[in-house]
Formats: C-alpha cells, sequence, structure tokens
C-alpha cells in the first residue's frame, strides 16, 4: 500500500464492504483480504469458524439407499449464520466479487491449516444466464483464491454445466434438490482427470446434492478421489465418519 493511499483511507476511510459502516477493523483482520475488501469489528465480531472437529461431513445431510458415492466427504469451515447471513446475499446478488475473493481466501487459509489437499481443485459451474445476471461465478472466485493458498492447480472449465436449474433455496425437500440437479454437470472432454484427486468447491452447501452430483460426474470421468469443499452451510448434526 502506498504511503499517501494509507494516509487518505485513515483521513477517508473506506465503508466496511458487508455492513456498509466504517472498518475500524482494517489492518487488524487475522485472514488474508482482497485489496478492496473491508471489514468493520462487528462483522469481524460474527466471522466465527467451527470447531475443527466439526467442519468434516459426510456430502449429503440425507443420506439415501443406493448412493454409488455414500461416503463422499464435505469440508466446511464455517456456519451460514453471523457474516455469512449477511455476506452471501450480498455477495450473489448485489455485485460485490470481492466478498466471494474473501471467502476464497478464507477457505483455503482454513483448507491448509486442516491438511484439505488434491491434486486439482475446480468449481461447481454456474449456468450461462446466471453467469450473464450476476458477471461472475463466485464459486470459480472461491475456488481460484483457495487454490492460490493451498498451492493447488485449479481449472475453471474441467466441469460445465449443461443445463440452466431452478434455484435450490426454492426448493424444499433434499430429494426434490437431487433432481433438480441430477445430469446438470458433465467433464469436458479437452480434460482428463484420470487418477486424479479432485477437489470440488461452491459457496454455500445445505443439502449438498449440488456437490454430491458434480462429484459423481468427476468419478464417472476416471478421478481416482473426490472431495466436496464449501465456504459455509447450516449442517447442525456432526457426521460421526471421518475423513
Amino acid at each position: 500500500m502506498s504511503l499517501l493511499k494509507h494516509t487518505w483511507d485513515k483521513i477517508l476511510p473506506n465503508n466496511c464492504t458487508i455492513c456498509g459502516k466504517t472498518p475500524d477493523a482494517d489492518g487488524r483482520i487475522p485472514y488474508p483480504v482482497p485489496e478492496d475488501f473491508h471489514i468493520c469489528f462487528k462483522c469481524l465480531s460474527s466471522l466465527v469458524p467451527q470447531p475443527s472437529d466439526r467442519r468434516f461431513f459426510l456430502c449429503l445431510s440425507e443420506p439415501y439407499k443406493g448412493d454409488p458415492y455414500p461416503s463422499l466427504g464435505l469440508y466446511m469451515p464455517f456456519p451460514y449464520k453471523g457474516f455469512f447471513e449477511t455476506a452471501v446475499p450480498k455477495m450473489k446478488f448485489r455485485s460485490c466479487p470481492q466478498i466471494a475473493e474473501f471467502a476464497g481466501m478464507l477457505l483455503g487459509t482454513f483448507m491448509h491449516k486442516d491438511g484439505v489437499n488434491a491434486s486439482l481443485i475446480v468449481p461447481v459451474p454456474l449456468s450461462e444466464k446466471r453467469l450473464k445476471e450476476r458477471g461472475y461465478n463466485q464459486a470459480q472466485l472461491i475456488a481460484y483464491e483457495a487454490s492460490g493458498i493451498c498451492n493447488i492447480p485449479f481449472s475453471n472449465d474441467v466441469l460445465v454445466r449443461t443445463r440452466d436449474t431452478q434455484r435450490q433455496t426454492e426448493l424444499e425437500t433434499g430429494m426434490v434438490r437431487s433432481a433438480n440437479v441430477e445430469g446438470a454437470f458433465k467433464v469436458s472432454s479437452a480434460y482428463d482427470v484420470t487418477g486424479l484427486k479432485v477437489i470440488v468447491v461452491d459457496d454455500v452447501a445445505t443439502t449438498g446434492f449440488t456437490l454430491h452430483e458434480a462429484a459423481s460426474e468427476l468419478y464417472k470421468a476416471g478421478a481416482a478421489e473426490v472431495f466436496c469443499c464449501a465456504v459455509c452451510g447450516n449442517r447442525a448434526v456432526l457426521n460421526a465418519e471421518s475423513f
């Protein structure tokens, strides 16, 4: 940061990216941040990670008989509350890509700390319609930032979305959500994932069916192991299985 910019920020500090208040926590944030991201103490204090033994789950919150990948794992370091209840809607619907970048830095920091690693990291793809509306894929920005911190190769177009789907948040039951995303992804013929351990990333995990469907396609394409990561979600109970 230049001396001029530092002085100017002291005179006229930027507003908190999340709530719009003065970012009096600038320079004291215990995580890496994008240059244009600012946060106040109130928002920072609501950014509370899960305890280290409550960050690993089964991908599906509603496991079903016949699942070809019943042990598919999910890493999720934050609950969907406090900071993320405000940050996620703003990230998705109010054109704030810097929130996604910050979320990716958070995810990467915790992945690195907890030993979550792979040979490739890919995001859940967004439909062309939503990409045009939003201007960016938040999962892509999150995965890219996490990959840099964890030193894992990143690719944006290994997974391709084959069709648009209804928003998962608009659907009430897990099996309806499962049907909504069935067949919605494929692995690009330009890539060979045979024998790779792949991490697939999304912003939020609820029932886990979107991540599960994306992971299924990677397995079908020959991936040796697939693991799912989301920045936050609303799981209340720790699965008994460990990964």
